[in-house]
């Protein structure tokens, strides 16, 4: 993009940046990549503008109390200074605009966009209770019209997603989008329906022990939807502001890095960071240390028997 473009200054946007150490290092790897290239064509390197953006639930002050080590780490090995890079962060929903007309140059989603605007209305019945009973997510258990209710909800979002960028990139400009999918038409793909099954059981289990109400359980849904690679590709086509130029679909490794932590308990650590805020708002803070526990611990049980992965989609689009 940069090459086709050469712009004086660079507009990238990171959607979904949360508050973790790869909040940073993506922005010092998408740097360094356009300094690599300038310097090979012996020219300066444009002046950086980043947005990061996220709910305003997101700890944006952890980011920015982050900034002056990464001012440092650019600065190193360079002879002429470190780079001229502006960071604002955009708190605030992505389906829908965030961003003037015409001022991205690049987008950047890592795990994100698999989180719908919320659970689909159309699971509840008349009185305003859900249908999907002893399940939080598409299941084998679920009726026919919850998984129709979850596609629906995910048309809906990523369309107004595809639209509200086409605003805001310019011609030539590029997104890389990284989010979990699933395998082929049925919609309980085991990689990501499986997640979602263990969270339930281990609920199942703190409401046998009087942990959790019951009704709470019952009324807990997640706003997830893994969609096939044919789902993502026809609702791109259908809104028509992009192209796509790659997509790439790969397996998530079950290595921890830590021999001394088991599989279970790091997705179990991987679920908590992503689901705790919504876990506690719904049925307390106390319950989550026993609640994971329980989570890693079945989880390690069930790939003792079978080997479960999550799968994940790569999407480049171009703005036509």
């Amino acid at each position: 993009m940069f090459l086709e473009s050469k712009p004086m200054s660079l507009c990238i946007a990171d959607l979904g940046c949360s508050s973790g150490p790869n909040s940073l290092s993506n922005i010092k790897e998408l740097v360094n990549a356009i300094e690599r290239e300038s310097s090979k064509l012996f020219e300066r390197a444009p002046e950086f503008r980043v947005y990061l953006n996220d709910l305003p639930t997101n700890d944006f002050n952890t980011i920015f109390q982050a900034l002056p080590d990464l001012y440092r780490e650019l600065k190193k090995g360079r002879n002429h200074g470190s780079p001229s890079i502006y960071i604002a962060g955009y708190p605030g929903t992505f389906y829908g605009r965030l961003f003037p007309d015409k001022c991205l140059h690049f987008i950047y989603s890592s795990n994100s966009l698999h989180w719908l605007s919320r659970v689909p209305p159309g699971i509840y019945n008349e009185q305003g209770d859900s249908t999907n009973r002893k399940s939080i997510y598409i299941s084998e258990n679920s009726p026919p019209q919850v998984a129709q209710a979850y596609f629906e909800q995910f048309k809906q979002d990523f369309s107004l997603f595809l639209q509200s960028r086409s605003d805001e990139v310019v011609v030539g400009g590029r997104m890389v989008l990284i989010l979990l999918g699933r395998n082929g038409p049925n919609y309980v793909d085991r990689g990501t329906a499986f997640l979602w099954e263990i969270l339930y059981r281990s609920l199942a289990i703190l409401v046998s022990k009087g942990e959790v109400e019951e009704e709470k359980l019952d009324s807990y849904e997640v706003h997830f939807y893994a969609p096939s690679k044919e789902e993502l590709e026809d609702e791109i086509r259908k809104e028509g502001s992009f192209k796509l130029d790659r997509f790439e679909m790969f397996e998530i490794e079950k290595d921890t890095g830590n021999s001394s932590t088991s599989y279970g308990k790091a997705v179990a650590m991987t679920v908590r960071s992503i689901q705790e805020s919504m876990i506690s708002h719904h049925f307390g803070e106390a319950i989550l240390d026993n609640l994971f526990e329980e989570y890693g611990r079945l989880v390690d049980e069930e790939m003792a028997k079978e080997d479960i992965r999550s799968i994940s989609f790569v999407l480049v689009l171009q703005k036509s």
